[in-house]
């Protein structure tokens, strides 16, 4: 059986692993100025007939959150390891679509590497 202690920090986990995911949705609509001032500027832009791409890019290796280490340099890694490019298509000046490429499945989820490029816009939207 569960204590409660464990059930609190599975719901915590899950809520912040989740952000990338409700980013997808609550992203759309953004004006570019806003999603800009919240996540920086972009790495790579692309302008096409209909609009333009903008992305981040989070090349660096994300490491999940269940690391052991022990005597001798063992070191046991059970949580994965991931990076995340963050795609937003804007036409007329606002995030029509948001996605994520990259390798980025950890045990905090898929998306879980791309959490700190989306967190700032989260937060801002939430507002």
């Amino acid at each position: 059986m569960m204590n409660r202690a464990t059930l609190c920090l599975l719901v915590l986990v899950s809520g912040c692993a989740d952000i990338p995911g409700r980013a997808r949705h609550d992203l759309v609509g953004m004006g570019r100025s806003e999603l800009i001032s919240c996540a920086g500027v972009p790495d790579n832009t692309a302008t096409l007939p209909d609009g333009e791409v903008l992305q981040w890019r989070q090349d660096q290796q994300v490491q999940g959150p269940f690391t052991l280490k022990g005597p001798m340099s063992l070191e046991l890694d059970l949580s994965g390891h991931g990076t995340c490019h963050f795609v937003a298509r804007l036409r007329k000046g606002r995030v029509d679509q948001v996605e994520y490429t990259g390798p980025s499945g950890t045990l905090l989820g898929p998306y879980s590497a791309c959490r700190p490029l989306v967190l700032a816009c989260e937060r801002f939207v939430m507002r």
